[in-house]
């Protein structure tokens, strides 16, 4: 497994068919995608696992974490999320935050995540903002 910075348009396909397979496929490509990291893990030159960063002043933003069904459950997204912390604390930043899918907080926790009860609706998809102060 390795990790290493790609474009945002190879993020699309996992985004879509992960996160929202029911709607079209422009509904993943984000306006700001292009002001963004994007990361990607590869399991022998197989993309299997995305998250986007987006920075603001001393706080960054990621979105759209996903991993392909065949490779859940195995740690990849957790090693996803290790390393932009990581990268967060690198550049100094102060807070790490994202909008969780409800039923997915518990994920988030693991890393010392805490729900800000900040909770919403998006294509009938419950969402609550989970935040790390760095």
């Amino acid at each position: 497994m390795e990790i290493r910075e790609i474009e945002s348009s190879q993020t699309w396909q996992i985004r879509h068919e992960v996160m929202w397979p029911n709607q079209p496929f422009e509904f993943v490509q984000l306006e700001e995608d292009d002001l963004g990291m994007h990361f990607g893990v590869f399991d022998q030159q197989k993309l299997v696992s995305i998250v986007s960063c987006f920075i603001t002043n001393d706080e960054m933003q990621f979105r759209k974490l996903a991993t392909l069904e065949d490779f859940q459950g195995k740690g990849i997204a957790s090693k996803l999320i290790i390393y932009i912390l990581e990268l967060a604390k690198q550049k100094n930043l102060k807070k790490v935050w994202c909008n969780a899918r409800s039923n997915k907080k518990t994920f988030y926790e693991k890393f010392g995540m805490v729900d800000t009860h900040k909770i919403f609706n998006k294509a009938g998809q419950e969402f609550t903002i989970m935040e790390i102060l760095l």
